[in-house]
């Protein structure tokens, strides 16, 4: 059984630090929560005036009202009533939909700025949910949780003192028992849903087996294991139905606890007040305030109770959305949109550069490397599995702090950059490009967001990108879909150069930006690349011969260390060193040329 959610100290200096959304609404709260105790305490009136009505027309009435009295008594009250509970439910909504509006602004705010270290140890799932989830729990509690937890206890402690105004020998009856009944019932009933939910949860054990079984199929076919899988299914079965019957047993017990315990104690007090009636010692209508009083009150220990456990879970939602909140941002997008514009020239240096994810700080992915790109200068950086390329150019864009070695642009440290504008002279073109699911135009203008048609226009021209645009009917209004499914992988390269071309950066990125395409798309796309890398400090992270041969110097990496470096005719004229032994190692496998016409390397 999940353990009952609490409330602790520190669950609830996050809640209150979260109701600070909700101070440019203080206002709506306010008069939200006075419409709401008037609401309740007007409600408060209707059992003692039923009952004060039934003595009047029983010629035993304390007030000197009549019956008709009473029923335009009973219509101002609904009508106030219900133009309270119409004013309370619209503050209360100003204050849940635009207090937690900003929640999950400056949540989101939050979430997008962090840095990659925060990813890494958190899955894209749980940030979602704290997104969706967490804030809609949020929501409910500050729109219908909260309010409906006080009016309870507005409703509990009027009743209470109503009743012991009224009839304080049946009140002390029943403040010594009927309390008791009523949270043993609670407790009865939240262990009767904790089985429903054991139930639940072992129907959906059984339903993943039949699913694994059935999209597995063809497995299970050849492994000939009908019988096994029929043996496990038939075990879960069994194990369901146990705890159905535990749970059909629990409810058997609380239906007797309910017609034993709980009516018993109300017909107990009932029986009580007739014989106070029959003595002379309470008026008829007076019982029947009691009674609904009663009832009230047991409805309302009820509800607090429930709704206890409500602000529980929600307090807990804050907890973890307040744990973000706390985190520092690695940037400011405010500060990030009035930071004037770096224009750097493209010169690197990478000094004695040595690094280990946070992740697996025992590993050792760079050692000591050390090199130098001129501006304007080609490098391609090549190697087996695991040689530490992807690090090389991560740490070049401050995806992760350096703490060993330096990085130099331009002769600064790039730690004496703002982070922003020194990320805005970089444009990558990975080899999986993600395109947004918006239209052609849009995602071209990712690179360059106040851009105007016409650089649109030139940059997906550059990119050859212009001839399949104007084939589809809407051209640049073509909607690519989610991730750009509609394009082709070809398609897409050309988007994200026409991106990048748009960006105009001083050092350009290419990680596999051809390796997934085909033979015509590759002479395409390659055509635009060439274009986009004139005059500009570019990194090839690749694998094939026909991207790299042309290369300044080419970098060959192994376990983290540069073991040579050159251009492509001196590295191969060399039959011992490491890049030749790559390039031999793939013509091995593969005795044709690729269907590109270059060999390729060993892919990453």
């Amino acid at each position: 059984m999940a353990e009952r959610a609490k409330i602790s100290k520190e669950g609830l200096l996050s809640a209150y630090r979260i109701l600070r959304f909700i101070k440019p609404y203080k206002w709506s709260f306010i008069l939200g929560m006075l419409c709401l105790v008037i609401s309740s305490s007007m409600f408060m009136i209707f059992p003692a005036a039923a009952g004060e009505m039934a003595n009047t027309a029983i010629g035993k009435g304390k007030w000197n009202v009549s019956v008709r009295e009473f029923g335009l008594l009973f219509l101002i009250i609904l009508v106030v009533q219900g133009i309270l509970s119409y004013l309370r439910t619209v503050f209360f909504a100003t204050v849940s939909e635009k207090g937690v509006a900003d929640v999950r602004t400056e949540l989101y705010r939050k979430i997008i700025t962090q840095n990659m270290e925060f990813y890494e140890s958190r899955r894209v799932g749980e940030l979602t949910s704290r997104l969706t989830a967490d804030v809609e729990q949020l929501q409910s509690a500050f729109s219908i949780t909260l309010a409906e937890f006080i009016r309870q206890i507005v409703i509990l402690v009027i009743g209470l003192v109503v009743i012991a105004w009224m009839t304080p020998h049946l009140a002390l009856i029943m403040m010594l028992t009927f309390p008791v009944i009523v949270i043993s019932s609670v407790l009865f009933g939240r262990y009767i849903r904790s089985l429903s939910k054991k139930r639940q949860d072992s129907l959906a054990e059984t339903n993943i087996i039949v699913e694994e079984s059935l999209q597995s199929f063809p497995t299970l076919k050849a492994f000939a294991n009908e019988k096994f899988e029929i043996g496990r299914f038939t075990k879960s079965i069994g194990h369901m139905v146990d705890i159905s019957m535990n749970y059909a047993r629990m409810r058997g017990l609380f239906f007797i606890f309910i017609i034993t315990v709980l009516f018993g104690g109300l017909f107990f007090i009932l029986w009580r007040g007739a014989l106070l009636v029959q003595s002379g010692e309470m008026a008829a209508g007076d019982l029947f305030s009691f009674i609904v009083y009663t009832g009230i009150i047991g409805g309302a220990i009820a509800g607090i109770g429930n709704l206890y456990s409500t602000l529980a879970g929600s307090i807990g939602a804050t907890e973890r959305i307040q744990e973000i909140l706390d985190k520092e941002s690695e940037v400011d997008p405010e500060h990030a949109a009035q930071t004037e514009r770096l224009r750097l020239q493209g010169e690197i240096e990478f000094k004695n550069l040595s690094f280990s994810y946070p992740a697996r700080p025992d590993v050792e992915v760079l050692k000591q490397i050390t090199l130098k790109i001129k501006k304007g200068q080609r490098i391609a950086l090549v190697g087996s599995s695991g040689a530490g390329k992807s690090t090389i150019v991560s740490l070049l864009m401050r995806f992760y702090s350096i703490r060993n070695g330096d990085i130099l642009v331009d002769g600064h440290n790039i730690e004496s950059y703002d982070l922003t504008a020194f990320r805005k002279n970089i444009a990558v073109v990975p080899q999986e490009i993600l395109l947004f699911g918006g239209t052609i135009r849009e995602n071209i203008l990712y690179g360059a967001p106040h851009a105007s048609e016409e650089q649109v226009l030139a940059a997906a021209i550059q990119s050859n990108a212009m001839n399949f645009i104007n084939s589809f009917p809407d051209k640049m209004d073509t909607i690519v879909g989610e991730r750009g499914i509609k394009l082709s992988g070809g398609q897409r390269q050309r988007i994200a150069i026409a991106r990048a071309i748009l960006r105009d950066p001083s050092i350009l990125i290419l990680d596999e930006a051809t390796s997934s395409l085909d033979a015509e798309s590759e002479r395409t796309v390659q055509e635009a690349l060439d274009h986009l890398m004139k005059e500009r400090t570019s990194i090839i992270i690749a694998h094939r011969l026909s991207t790299i041969r042309e290369a300044d110097c080419i970098y060959v990496l192994r376990g983290g260390e540069i073991v040579e470096y050159g251009t492509h005719e001196e590295l191969v004229r060399d039959p011992e060193g490491f890049y030749h032994h790559l390039i031999s190692l793939q013509l091995e496998n593969d005795s044709k040329p690729s269907v590109n016409g270059s060999a390729e390397l060993v892919r990453e």
